[in-house]
Formats: C-alpha cells, sequence, structure tokens
C-alpha cells in the first residue's frame, strides 16, 4: 500500500512539473553549449571555450572596460598605464605596472610581483606549437616563436629574460620598438598570473633560463598545468569532467569582493534540441544558440536575447601539404579515384573550385537567418584598414571549369576522394562542409567528399598534424588590429597559415610590415594589398562574421556585452 501511494504522489509531480518549469537556484548559474575544453594552462590554451573558463580561474593585470575593446581598467595592476601618468614611456617602449596588494592565490599563497614576472615569461618559454605564446614574443623580443628552422633561436631566452623585470611593488616590460597591441594582449589568458612556487612545484618551468629549452613546445595535452589550476580569479575549478560538465565554486578569498554566484556550471551539450530544452524549462540560465534556430528562441516567453556584433570569423581553409602517413581524411593519398594526393590543394585550380561552390547569398540566408556579415577577407569589419576585397561568387559552372584544369585534366578525369571536417555540435560549420562537399560533388559524379565532426578538444590537436584537406575553422580576436588576423592566416608561421602549408615572399613581408609600421596610411597600403592577396592566392573560403547570439533567462542580470568576449560569461558580475 505504501509503494502505491508512493508512485501515485511520484506521478502527480511529475504531471504538475511538467507544466510549470522550476528555475536553477539564485545562487547558482548553468549554461549550455557545445564547446570542449583541451587544456587549463594559460601558456598554452588558445580557444575560445579555454578562455570562457580561464577569465573566472585567472586574471592579468587589466581587463576590458565593461563592452569596449580598446579600452581598459585596472586588475591585477592598481592603474592603467598610460603616457599621461608616466606608465607609459614617451618612445613607447617602456610600461611600467604597479602591482596591486593583498591578493591571494587560490591556494592561499600572496601574490607577488615576482609572479607576475614568472608568469609572463614562462607564457614565452612555453611556446607551444599553433600556441598563444607568439603574441607576447613579438611584442616583447621582436620575434614570432622560439624557433626557428634549425631549432631554438640563439639567444631568445636571453631577450625573454631582458623584457620584463620586477622591481619593488612594480612590474616594468622592456619593448625593443613600440607594440600598440601590447595592452590588448595582456587581457588576454595568456598573460595570466599563476604562482611561481605553485607552477614549479607541479613540474613547469623553473624560472632559470639556463633550463627553459627544457620546457620549450610540450606535447599537447600533456603540459603540466592541463588539468590544474591556482589563479587569483573570482571563482576556483570544483570539477572538470571532460566532454560532459565543469563546475566552479566562487573563492570566498577573493580580492575584487564576494561574487553572487556561488556555483557556476558549463555543461556540454552538443544537440540543439537539448539546449532548447533547458532553456524553456529554465534547466540553463543561458544557452549557445546558433543564429537558425534565433527565431525558436524569440518565440519564448521569459527569455532575454542580446545580438552582439563579434570581431570574429570563421573559414574553411585549404591544406596545401598534407601528411600522408596515417592519414584517414585523404584515402589512398594518390590521384587514382581514390582518395588526394598531399599537394591536391597546392594546385590553385583546386582551390577556386571550392571558392566557386561556397553559396554565400545561400548560406547567409538559411544558416543564419541574415544574422551574419558575409567577409571577403579575414580582415573584417570592425577592424582598420578593412576594405571589401573581391570575392568568388557562386558559380558551378567555374567551379566545373577549374575542376578540369587541375593537375593537368586529371582531377576531372580519374575523381577523388576526400573529407572536409569540423567540429561537433557547430551546427554551422557542419552546413558550410555539406553545401561544399555536396556542391563539388554535383559537378562530377567521380568527386566522393564525406564530412566528418570531431570533438574540439581533439580538433585542434589533430589540425596540428596536417591531415585535414579542408579544416573549417574560427578565428576570435586577440586585440582589435588587422595584424592579429592577417598574419594568423596568411603569414607562413601564422597560427593557421602555417597549418594551411602556405609559403608566399610578398605574404610574409607584407604581415610582417604591417605591424612594423607606425604611419596608418602605411599600414593602409599594407592592410589593402593583403587582402587582395587573399583573393588572388584563393587561400581559403570565408565563410561568416557572425552576430553572436546570447540568450538569458530573465532574472539574470549583470551581462555585458563585449565583442572580444563572444561566448564567455563572466560570471563575477551576474546575479539572479
Amino acid at each position: 500500500m505504501k509503494k502505491c501511494i508512493l508512485v501515485l504522489f511520484l506521478s502527480i509531480a511529475m504531471i504538475l512539473g511538467a507544466g510549470s518549469a522550476m528555475a536553477t537556484p539564485d545562487d547558482t548559474f548553468v549554461v549550455a553549449n557545445y564547446g570542449t575544453v583541451g587544456t587549463l594552462d594559460p601558456a598554452v590554451c588558445y580557444d575560445n571555450e579555454g578562455y570562457d573558463r580561464l577569465w573566472s580561474l585567472y586574471e592579468t593585470l587589466i581587463f576590458f572596460k565593461g563592452g569596449e575593446t580598446e579600452q581598459f581598467v585596472p586588475l591585477l595592476a592598481t592603474e592603467v598605464p598610460t603616457m599621461k601618468n608616466g606608465g607609459i614611456s614617451a618612445d613607447g617602449k617602456t610600461y611600467t605596472f604597479t602591482i596591486r596588494k593583498g591578493v591571494k592565490f587560490h591556494n592561499g599563497e600572496e601574490m607577488t610581483p615576482e609572479d607576475v614576472v614568472y608568469s609572463i615569461k614562462r607564457s614565452m618559454v612555453v611556446d607551444q606549437d599553433g600556441g598563444p605564446s607568439w603574441m607576447l614574443l613579438e611584442a616583447l623580443t621582436g620575434e614570432g616563436g622560439t624557433r626557428g628552422d634549425d631549432g631554438i633561436i640563439p639567444g631568445i631566452f636571453e631577450k625573454i629574460d631582458k623584457s620584463v623585470e620586477a622591481k619593488g611593488d612594480k612590474v616594468i616590460f622592456h619593448l625593443p620598438n613600440p607594440y600598440p597591441p601590447l595592452m590588448g594582449i595582456l587581457v588576454n589568458p595568456l598573460s595570466s598570473v599563476v604562482s611561481k612556487k605553485w607552477a614549479t612545484a607541479n613540474g613547469c618551468w623553473d624560472g632559470d633560463m639556463a633550463n627553459a629549452a627544457k620546457f620549450n613546445n610540450p606535447e599537447p595535452g600533456k603540459e603540466p598545468l592541463q588539468g590544474v589550476e591556482n589563479g587569483t580569479g573570482p571563482y576556483k575549478k570544483k570539477l572538470w569532467e571532460t566532454s560532459k560538465q565543469f563546475i566552479f565554486e566562487r573563492f570566498d578569498g577573493y580580492w575584487g569582493g564576494k561574487a553572487k554566484i556561488q556555483t557556476a556550471i558549463v555543461k556540454y551539450v552538443p544537440e540543439w534540441s537539448t539546449r532548447k530544452l533547458m532553456l524553456k524549462n529554465k534547466d540553463a540560465d543561458r544557452v549557445h544558440v546558433d543564429q537558425q534556430y534565433v527565431p525558436e528562441v524569440q518565440a519564448m516567453k521569459g527569455v532575454k536575447i542580446y545580438e552582439v556584433p563579434t570581431l570574429s570569423i570563421t573559414a574553411a581553409l585549404f591544406c596545401q601539404k598534407l601528411e600522408t602517413s596515417g592519414n584517414p581524411n585523404i584515402g589512398s593519398g594518390k590521384l587514382d579515384g581514390e582518395g588526394i594526393p598531399p599537394d591536391f590543394f597546392a594546385d590553385i585550380n583546386v582551390r577556386k573550385a571550392f571558392l566557386h561552390a561556397f553559396d554565400r547569398n545561400t548560406y547567409k540566408k538559411d544558416v543564419f537567418n541574415d544574422l551574419a556579415i558575409m567577409p571577403s577577407s579575414p580582415n573584417i569589419e570592425g577592424l582598420p584598414y578593412h576594405k571589401d576585397a573581391k570575392v568568388y561568387e557562386y558559380d558551378l559552372k567555374k567551379s566545373a571549369e577549374y575542376m578540369k584544369k587541375a593537375f593537368g585534366g586529371q582531377v576531372w578525369e580519374k575523381g577523388f576522394k576526400m573529407i572536409i571536417t569540423h567540429n561537433t555540435g557547430n551546427d554551422q560549420r557542419q552546413a558550410a562542409a555539406y553545401m561544399l562537399a555536396e556542391n563539388i560533388m554535383s559537378v562530377n559524379p567521380k568527386f566522393q567528399i564525406d564530412v566528418r565532426n570531431v570533438e574540439w578538444k581533439d580538433y585542434w590537436v589533430v589540425l596540428r598534424q596536417y591531415v585535414y584537406p579542408i579544416f573549417i575553422i574560427g578565428w576570435f580576436a586577440d586585440y582589435a588590429d588587422p595584424h592579429n588576423f592577417m598574419y594568423t592566416f596568411m603569414h607562413s608561421k601564422g597560427v593557421y597559415g602555417r597549418y594551411m602549408g602556405v609559403s608566399n615572399a610578398e605574404v610574409d613581408k607584407l604581415a610582417v610590415e604591417g605591424i612594423q609600421k607606425a604611419n596608418p596610411d602605411d599600414r593602409r597600403k599594407i592592410y589593402h594589398r593583403l587582402q587582395d592577396l587573399w583573393y588572388e592566392l584563393a587561400l581559403g573560403v570565408p565563410v561568416a562574421q557572425p552576430i553572436g547570439i546570447h540568450a538569458f533567462q530573465e532574472n539574470v542580470q549583470g551581462y555585458v556585452p563585449n565583442a572580444m568576449m563572444t561566448t564567455h560569461s563572466h560570471f563575477v558580475n551576474f546575479s539572479k
């Protein structure tokens, strides 16, 4: 009898619950999205999902001022240096920060100026392939990396050692040349402050430049701080279950005051239908909404939607020098109708054929609900020196013509097999992949292309092995300057350029000169030429510049839109 009563009670409760959703607790914030994280090491992390975690766990000397992307407020420093207050020297080559006192790391240690110096130097010493270290290295040493074709660049660690120092309560940066984007780089999680004592105890570089080479370029996923953290931020890591959830716990020893949200949970939910249900039933306070699903969210009651222009671009990029050994994405590895050769995309005719197979107008309307800007190059709208460069319009006849020219006609005659990849859960990138695949296959039945999705935590690691013929990926501004985009996509040592196998002497020269020139007219000429070269060399498909969609429960307060923080939830500002 008791069992029957209990079953009846539970059934009634379920019926009642179905009609009235229960909101998450006032001291808990739940996010549902489809991004996964590969590392928590600030010196290695180089993706937006990782930043989403690090900005709440760690802190930098300065931070964005509200929604501004080029104005800053002090964080671990007590003041933002300027020429007017004497923090920046007249020649623009010396920056001085006064370090805040009384700041505690999560393990209870007090932060010192020496920790700041160590953290900046460590982020340059680590310099993992495809990682973010190049930003600090370029600004503080004049080098874009620690390694050249023959290994470690002679004298590079000495340059790193001299680039930043502590004097009393101050930390001083010494630049070889003026570098206007430096302040933006110091906001990036790359510049997060870690405890020297704690990091060393966890197997990191010990601070001795004589040992630096041993800690240079760690294997992805095996860096010492991959799964641990000890920042000064408002939140600590409570639990990280890979590809499931990340739980933050409020750090009550935070110098900036007690945050209102006690627990923040980021759940991995790749299916939109599930995220939508979580938003509707108030099981999540914020969910990731791709643009094609905006009408469904607009129909919901009790939800606030923010449309935020982003300094970001998604592109489908061609790899011109593929690895053949054990590569499952290129079939036979030969131009025999059963695969593609490693230099398949080195033929510009192949690249132009794919470019003419992308229907920009249909993609913008059907996939983004017109909530996107269709870019003509990586120098997107909102960046200095942007111009509307030429684009390859959708034209399958031209696509076929270029394929007939490729490899002296062999591509058209023999056909090919290959795979296009995108990261799991990103429906927009999946749509771009299928559009390219289906349109190319429609011009010749001998062309066979499959689409494969890979979890983000693995995607970026595998991408660096030169095994993806076409990889669809996004780039979010590290700082609001065209150098951050054009060098990244076009230079032979750029973060993406190197994995595209790009090599062009004019491009490399201009991509370096662009950041070295102080005169705006000189920079404009350089970046206009680079935008033209993007078209002429047919380096990749500029897929979209999204307008970010941020969907919150209407009781959430404290969200500040910022174009540089497109997926980030800065929990310290939130309340309900």
